[in-house]
């Protein structure tokens, strides 16, 4: 019986030397089952049929993900520059937005298919990670001590803000990254040691720039909080300073990324600064009060919805509780109700909004910051909520009326993510919070501390759960199916040609395809897309907008001009996890070099190479033409150096014209049709017979694709449903004598038929125009992403060599061993003037600023050891 008590002492005694070893691990173990046990429920791979994938995530970060493994493994050159992305662009700053999270190095290990299940397990690291780091930090404070540790750091791993925006993996480490700055920051004020947060904010900086510039203005508000806890005046003014410098040092440190990323956002995501700000409230400030709600997170909160930061009932009331706690100082407190107001405000008023989100507003997942927010208020609990805390009467009264009118008033709101269960579930934890706060603990005070941790994990992950339950998911064999294709048709075009080309497909998944299977196209979907790429793919007549481009709308003439050497194409057009987004006929003549087991890959021999001797007349060409056709001529007209008033398009008239409960009329474009039966369907049938083999096009306005919906033949062809600018769509290819039938059904009471149009493409003229252009092309020795080698031997006429590598301050040109010129043409493309010959030419390109950031890294970084190491900063 000794022996066993012995024992059992020897078991409690050894538990209590590791119990902060046991807490930690316990915080990083919990929030990873939590979510994990979800995820295998709801079947999500590697655990079932179904995946992560949603909205960004399955759209954007997937394929961003597989360029970053394709690149790290096999062309580096590309993390500075890729011609994967669009039609070509700088790396470095995008990667810095999206990529440089460490933590994605995993990914490496999960190749095609298994992404998803990569991707799983870097979520669940950043979920353990955010608890264990949080736990770090109340630890080292001392604001909480034993097993209730764990339950402030699920709760701050489990905030509606990680739930709400898990998806947007990108922005995640920040939430582990945040309490180690919170650490360092303390440390230095308190114990003038300033090397960890110099560290971990640098760290943020080069992670995600984006966060952290929202995690700096929380260290200033942080700042402003502890000071009033400093001795005196001139002790607070040497702690500001030091701030101050170690918070410049950090940004130092970081130059490297730094300074280039904020280059390439002044070329690209800078330009859509907001350049007025309004005083106004973007909703009415008490609809935040349904946040408080468990569960209250929905898809539709993420366009445009209202911050997310549920961290359970106690510990929102403990945050309150703060403002009256007398063991604080009443300066402390006031500042903190400052800047807890502050918060609120941001939440709601617009130039504060854009303060915290750097002058843009977000497009969807707005009130990015909330999380720090989250992080705040569990500061605020932990210190107030100590196993000693106990309401008093007027307290316990306050509580109720404030719970109370809160909750009724949410019964009043009527929200798309807010049922009536949820209101009773998030009232009753409000309850039992009370309660648990008015219960004496002095006999049983472990028990208590389990009721506390208990009650805090139950809570977050009820709203965790039901937030989730709201969102729907990519399956996993979608994903898998599509991706094994793309990547099969790449890998097999790769191998038949090591060269440098472009791949046009009529099939898509996401806009970043081209990331996904590691091929050269012209589509991406991208905040750091340089605004002169949509502008031009635009005007041609590719679907385009603010961020994002495809070529799906091509023509022979922009195959060519472009450099797109491969096309691919849907053995079945009835294949329903390979969306049809382009119709292209004109491929018809193309020769099939390869084929999977769904795709087939033809190679265009009119495709020219990415640089080309053309005529000097293109460096004077303006866009004149809101005609996309008609700019397409113009450019090859003015390249191949013949009268651009020679048009290769010309207009075919229709055979006839039937109109269906709509009024007649002689002519279709510009002309507004109105039902005239309200009830019965009205539509637009425009037939015309080619009289040639050559290529038709028809050409469509933006405000069409939603008045009408199109069909040719009676087939209804695939046509991205988002773009701007007039489009084109090839109809007949060789179709001579063969009946095109183009119907217009309207989807409202009336449809704008704005610049629909046929145009014929004159063989003839285009192959001898593209005979002339075949004449100089740069005969390329070497190729990487940021290096190209090669000759060229330019004719008579031939003042300039035409590149489609879009210009950009990072590229630089030697010609016979001497440093060029370049000029910038259509507003998007680099030319480099030289005369009629031979000529060596190298292009290179290296992201501006980088080797300048790079030397302010190193010299911050030697200078910040040795403040460090040396004690340089003031004592108070």
């Amino acid at each position: 019986m000794q022996k066993e008590k012995k024992g059992f002492r020897l078991v409690l005694s050894t538990i209590k030397k590791h119990q902060h070893s046991f807490i930690l691990w316990c915080s990083f173990l919990l929030p990873v089952i939590l979510m994990g046990g979800y995820f295998a429920y709801r079947q999500m791979a590697p655990f079932g049929p179904s995946s992560l994938l949603t909205v960004d995530l399955g759209q954007q970060y997937v394929d961003f993900f597989a360029y970053l493994r394709s690149a790290l493994l096999h062309h580096p050159s590309s993390l500075f520059y890729s011609f994967s992305k669009g039609l070509g662009g700088e790396m470095w700053g995008t990667n810095a937005y999206y990529l440089f999270s460490p933590l994605n190095l995993l990914l490496l290990f999960f190749p095609g298919k298994s992404l998803t299940s990569g991707i799983m397990l870097i979520l669940l690291l950043r979920y353990g990670l955010s608890g264990l780091s949080f736990a770090w930090l109340l630890t080292k404070t001392g604001w909480q001590k034993g097993f209730r540790i764990i339950a402030f750091s699920t709760a701050y791993a489990l905030n509606g803000w990680m739930i709400a925006n898990q998806l947007n993996m990108l922005w995640l480490d920040a939430l582990v990254i945040l309490p180690l700055i919170v650490g360092g920051l303390l440390r230095l004020l308190h114990e003038h040691r300033p090397g960890m947060y110099i560290t971990w904010l640098a760290v943020m900086m080069v992670d995600n720039y984006y966060m952290a510039w929202m995690i700096c203005i929380f260290t200033l508000l942080l700042v402003a909080w502890q000071l009033p806890q400093l001795v005196d005046w001139k002790a607070r003014g040497r702690a500001f300073l030091n701030y101050i410098i170690s918070s410049l040092a950090a940004v130092g440190i970081a130059a490297v990324t730094l300074l280039p990323t904020i280059y390439a956002l002044m070329q690209s995501k800078g330009t859509y600064t907001e350049n007025t700000v309004r005083s106004r409230f973007e909703y009415f400030p008490f609809k935040e009060l349904a946040k408080l709600v468990p569960g209250s997170f929905n898809f539709d909160q993420m366009p445009n919805g209202q911050p997310n930061f549920y961290i359970g009932a106690l510990l929102m009331i403990g945050a309150l509780l703060y403002f009256f706690n007398r063991q604080v100082k009443l300066s402390q407190r006031l500042i903190s109700v400052a800047v807890t107001a502050f918060f609120i405000l941001s939440f709601c008023y617009e130039p504060l909004d854009l303060l915290w989100h750097a002058g843009q507003f977000p497009v969807w997942y707005p009130y990015r910051f909330s999380f720090i927010f989250a992080c705040w208020c569990i500061i605020l609990a932990a210190q107030t909520l100590q196993p000693g805390y106990r309401l008093n009467r007027w307290l316990l009264l306050l509580l109720v009326l404030v719970i109370g009118g809160i909750f009724a008033y949410v019964s009043q709101l009527k929200l798309s993510y807010l049922s009536d269960s949820q209101r009773y579930i998030g009232l009753g934890f409000a309850i039992i919070s009370i309660v648990c706060l008015t219960i004496p603990r002095k006999d049983s005070p472990r028990l208590y501390d389990l009721l506390i941790v208990c009650l805090i994990i139950c809570d977050v992950t009820t709203s965790a759960y039901t937030s989730l339950n709201n969102i729907a998911y990519v399956s996993q064999n979608e994903f898998a199916s599509y991706t094994n294709q793309l990547n099969a048709a790449s890998t097999k075009i790769k191998h038949g040609d090591h060269g440098l080309y472009r791949v046009a497909k009529t099939f898509s998944r996401t806009k970043d395809d081209p990331f996904q299977g590691d091929f050269n196209s012209g589509d991406h979907f991208g905040s750091t897309l340089e605004p002169p790429i949509p502008d031009f793919m635009g005007a041609i007549g590719q679907p385009a907008g603010d961020g994002f481009v495809t070529y799906s709308n091509g023509t022979q003439v922009t195959d060519a001009l472009l450099g797109f050497k491969y096309t691919m194409t849907k053995r079945d057009s009835q294949a329903p996890q390979m969306p049809i987004t382009g119709y292209r006929p004109d491929w018809n003549h193309q020769a099939v070099t390869n084929f999977t087991s769904k795709i087939v890959i033809k190679k265009n021999t009119d495709a020219l190479p990415i640089a080309f001797g053309a005529s000097n007349e293109i460096l004077n060409l303006a866009h004149t033409t809101l005609d996309p056709l008609n700019y397409q001529s113009q450019i090859m007209q003015a390249l191949a150096g013949r009268p651009i008033n020679q048009p290769l398009f010309t207009v075919q008239n229709f055979n006839s014209v039937r109109f269906q409960n709509v009024q007649s009329a002689k002519q279709i474009t510009g002309t507004t049709f109105r039902k005239k039966d309200f009830l019965k369907p009205a539509a637009v049938q425009l037939k015309f017979i080619p009289p040639t083999n050559d290529s038709y096009y028809l050409t469509v306005g933006p405000n069409v694709k939603s008045a009408v919906s199109i069909s040719v033949n009676n087939k209804a062809f695939g046509q991205s449903s988002n773009y701007r600018d007039t489009v084109v769509v090839n109809l007949a290819h060789p179709q001579k004598g063969k009946p095109v039938i183009v119907t217009m059904r309207l989807k409202h009471l009336s449809a704008w038929l704005q610049n629909v149009s046929v145009y014929r493409l004159n063989q003839r003229s285009f192959n001898a125009s593209l005979k002339t252009l075949q004449q100089s092309p740069l005969k390329i020795n070497h190729h990487s992403n940021t290096k190209i080698t090669g000759t060229v031997d330019l004719k008579k006429g031939q003042g300039v060599l035409m590149t489609t590598i879009p210009a950009a301050k990072g590229w630089h040109v030697i010609v016979d061993g001497q440093p060029a010129n370049t000029k910038t043409v259509l507003g998007t493309f680099m030319a480099i003037p030289m005369s009629p010959g031979h000529h060596r030419v190298k292009l290179y390109f290296r992201p501006p600023f980088l080797i300048l950031g790079a030397f302010i890294s190193l010299l911050s970084l030697i200078l910040t050891i040795l403040i460090v190491n040396r004690r340089k900063f003031a004592k108070a």
